[in-house]
């Protein structure tokens, strides 16, 4: 920009005095040099000879606000509501939770207030919340994932590009540690399941990673689907790569299969709830009492609940490469229950359809959030008063380090290098 000013300062002088021969070749210079349209570059001639100074900077003009104060406010309380998802994410969730919310008196406003909030796109959306985001962080995550040997020729392989379920009742599990940072010692996990179709999520903590106590707790788990569930997918870990497992799916007629040893977008949809679902409700403390776990299993069902009925999704369509760049195209959002009900109506009995509708419209999603801050407060005390995790070393490390294996051989009485003297 300062190159382009400085060529039409250079011919400002010319100009006033010019024919019209050498103002057109005055002009051809200005559009071929700085790439003006000829208009312009005669409005910025006429600009500069009627002493306006060309460095100077354009004024910034003042904002112009579509939504008033009323609109932005209505606005972060849905938010908040749904722990802060993008604007693609919430804009589709504004009209089932702007009515939830008002016919439970949480959410007040005039008509008009409401219909430009239902208008206010999804680039606005995240625009007008950027000043509440500002602080909000990621944590890099951990994995305790160790491999189990059993059966695992027996239990067929499923890469993710063989993802393409397009009914629900197809799985993917995985296990989430809450060690705090150190693994040594007894700690909970939490068990969460999602499906591919729909992305219904669901979880529930156990006390230990066994294979019956996992087993245990994932019969619970799928009662809690509004589906049948026809197959499940996991990782390599021990926990799920046994035999008690096989023969738990082979009683329900339910097919397991597995990803690949270190590939852990083979079963990325389970990945991704693990910080979505788990992670972001309860963090990365260490959680191995009694107390704790009976927290962990009060919260999972108020957060399936708000995620399943009220927060929309967003799946992938389609990726290409050109080069560096990858460029991802994604559908519209909307939450697992209208995927269920929309795609896939016939996998829901009369009963199911009808429980499923009077949930959502009888369920607060804002008491519910309250619920969830509750139980999260409680657990972030206990997390305090047991104070800062320091991560010991493993109590094989010993043997992980192999100085045991290959002891230090001492040199001989006639190997030393070092030879005693004798004083003469």
């Amino acid at each position: 920009m300062g190159q382009r000013k400085a060529v039409l300062v250079s011919q400002v002088k010319a100009w006033p005095k010019a024919t019209k021969a050498e103002k057109t070749a005055i002009l051809d210079h200005l559009v071929a040099v700085n790439g003006w349209h000829r208009d312009h570059a005669r409005k910025m001639l006429r600009r500069a000879v009627a002493g306006h100074d060309p460095n100077r900077p354009r004024a910034q003009r003042d904002p112009v606000y579509r939504y008033d104060p009323a609109v932005i406010d209505a606005l972060v309380t849905c938010w908040v509501v749904l722990d802060g998802p993008t604007g693609k994410r919430l804009h589709p969730a504004l009209p089932d939770l702007t009515t939830a919310l008002i016919a439970h008196g949480e959410l007040h406003c005039t008509p008009d207030t409401l219909a430009a909030l239902l208008r206010m796109s999804p680039a606005t959306i995240d625009r007008r919340l950027k000043p509440h985001r500002t602080g909000l962080i990621a944590t890099k995550g951990r994995s305790m994932t160790k491999p189990g040997s059993l059966l695992k020729a027996s239990i067929p392989m499923k890469t993710w590009h063989e993802w393409n379920e397009t009914v629900p009742g197809f799985l993917q599990i995985d296990l989430v540690a809450h060690e705090g940072g150190d693994n040594n010692g007894a700690f909970h996990y939490t068990l969460d399941a999602t499906d591919i179709a729909t992305g219904w999520t669901e979880a529930i903590s156990v006390r230990s990673k066994g294979e019956r106590i996992v087993a245990a707790g994932l019969t619970d788990l799928i009662l809690r689907f509004p589906f049948g569930i026809n197959g499940i997918h996991s990782d390599n870990g021990g926990e799920f790569i046994n035999h008690h497992l096989a023969k738990w799916c082979d009683a329900r007629r339910i097919t397991l299969t597995r990803g690949r040893a270190h590939h852990s977008n083979d079963q990325a949809y389970v990945e991704q709830k693990n910080w979505s679902s788990v992670r972001r409700a309860v963090g990365y403390y260490r959680y191995d009492t009694r107390h704790e776990l009976d927290l962990l299993n009060q919260l999972w069902p108020l957060q399936a609940a708000l995620d399943n009925l009220y927060l929309p999704q967003q799946k992938l369509r389609s990726k290409s490469r050109n080069g560096a760049k990858v460029t991802k195209t994604y559908d519209t959002a909307a939450t697992p229950l209208h995927r269920l009900t929309r795609d896939h109506p016939q996998y829901l009995t009369d009963q199911d359809a009808a429980d499923l509708s009077t949930r959502a419209t009888q369920i607060n999603p804002a008491e519910l959030r309250r619920q969830i801050h509750a139980i999260q407060a409680s657990l972030i005390e206990l997390a305090r008063r047991r104070g800062k995790v320091e991560q010991r070393p493993k109590r094989n490390a010993t043997y992980l380090s192999r100085k045991k294996i290959h002891p230090t051989k001492r040199a001989n009485s006639d190997e030393s290098t070092t030879h005693s003297t004798r004083a003469s």
